[in-house]
């Protein structure tokens, strides 16, 4: 896989292994269908599921509402002053994530979707044949996310959660939660595991 940037440029959390399995297993989902995330930020991710989107021939939605997450907040552990706009008193990372995908070359095929995840996924039609959870990771933000969008996942497709961490001391408990939720719910199967990343596919009836 080569990379159509320097992914170290960009913003983010993700592990270069984690980005890689990422692509894999969008390039793989991408035969069943289009594609979703969650939690965009400046792109990262976006950059490799939307590889594999690409070369599956579908498009990647990813969905955020770009004024970042508790933990990016002024005085909180993630806070970035470069995402911060003093104009509106607020994080606005939507231009980070315009810059990425156009030096990407993937402003075609990865279309962001702005708004508060729930909202959208109140509104949503579409099933998808691989679903990314990395948006807040608050209880009510992760769960709400979990059932607002799980639902859409294809037979067979896959449901990926970032930052599950089995152990407490080393992140915070509602992804590894949700996770849990999903293996109990007898709808998936855990596939493969990278880091905190987890991998899981929506089993056929």
């Amino acid at each position: 896989m080569k990379l159509p940037l320097d992914i170290a440029s960009v913003k983010g959390f993700l592990a270069e292994d984690e980005g890689e399995a990422l692509y894999v297993h969008a390039r793989s989902a991408a035969s069943l269908g289009p594609l979703l995330e969650i939690g965009t930020y400046c792109g990262k991710s976006s950059v490799y599921i939307g590889m594999g989107a690409r070369e599956g021939g579908q498009i990647l939605f990813t969905v955020d509402h770009h004024r970042g997450s508790e933990e990016m907040q002024p005085g909180w552990e993630h806070h970035d002053p470069e995402t911060w706009d003093s104009e509106t008193g607020a994080m606005d990372s939507l231009p980070f994530l315009r810059r990425t995908l156009r030096r990407a070359g993937l402003e075609d095929c990865v279309i962001a979707v702005i708004g508060p995840s729930a909202v959208i996924a109140a509104a949503w039609r579409t099933p998808v044949s691989f679903l990314f959870i990395d948006g807040g990771h608050s209880r009510t933000q992760a769960f709400a996310d979990y059932e607002g969008w799980v639902p859409h996942v294809m037979e067979g497709g896959v449901l990926l959660i970032h930052d599950v961490f089995p152990d407490p001391r080393d992140g915070g408990r509602p992804p590894f939660e949700i996770y849990e939720r999903a293996l109990a719910s007898g709808q998936f199967r855990p596939i493969a595991a990278v880091r905190s990343l987890r991998v899981l596919q929506r089993v056929k009836r």
